[in-house]
């Protein structure tokens, strides 16, 4: 489906009020010019490459849980000598979506008040406004989250490069700063 927003690399866009219990697989793939926008938003050298698998189906009475696998071939810069690297992405993900203001995006807390997060537990739900969810920007989101920040090429390592061991610092005297402070 077409990108109705320039911010947008790639978007599927994903009408909540068509999604059933029963999961619609789904495939996405990018064509050429969504290739080179995500290429421009990730700020790699190019993006050969983008599609996902996914799976969209009701979540809880009002929610949408789009889980799938996103694979992309990307090529970066090396960040030693700055030569082209090829990079595979392949993850799998899972987000659930509920409307905004649903009682199912609220966190539950104890009775100080405080939230209790499980950094290992599920991620708290999206919300979204309207009718549509943008399936195409989660999976973008997901792969961008996937990529090296600092890729190498296989067998370069940074040479030359000496750590200071601070042994020929000189801690400078609590006076040294009055020695050249005159009386008048």
């Amino acid at each position: 489906m077409q990108n109705d927003r320039d911010d947008v690399p790639f978007s599927y866009q994903v009408k909540v009020g068509h999604i059933s219990a029963n999961p619609v697989e789904v495939h996405v793939e990018a064509d050429a010019s969504e290739l080179k926008a995500l290429a421009r938003t990730w700020n790699v050298v190019s993006v050969d490459d983008f599609s996902a698998d996914l799976q969209i189906a009701r979540w809880k009475r009002d929610g949408v849980r789009i889980k799938g696998r996103v694979q992309a071939k990307i090529v970066q810069s090396c960040v030693v000598t700055l030569e082209p690297v090829e990079s595979a992405i392949d993850e799998s993900f899972e987000q659930i979506f509920v409307p905004e203001g649903s009682k199912l995006a609220r966190q539950a807390g104890n009775d100080a008040g405080e939230m209790l997060l499980d950094p290992d537990g599920p991620d708290l739900p999206e919300n979204f406004v309207g009718d549509t969810i943008d399936a195409g920007e989660v999976v973008a989101e997901f792969a961008a989250l996937a990529i090296d920040p600092y890729p190498r090429k296989p067998g370069i390592e940074f040479a030359g490069h000496v750590e200071d061991s601070g042994e020929d610092d000189k801690k400078p005297s609590a006076f040294a700063a009055l020695k050249d402070w005159k009386k008048d």
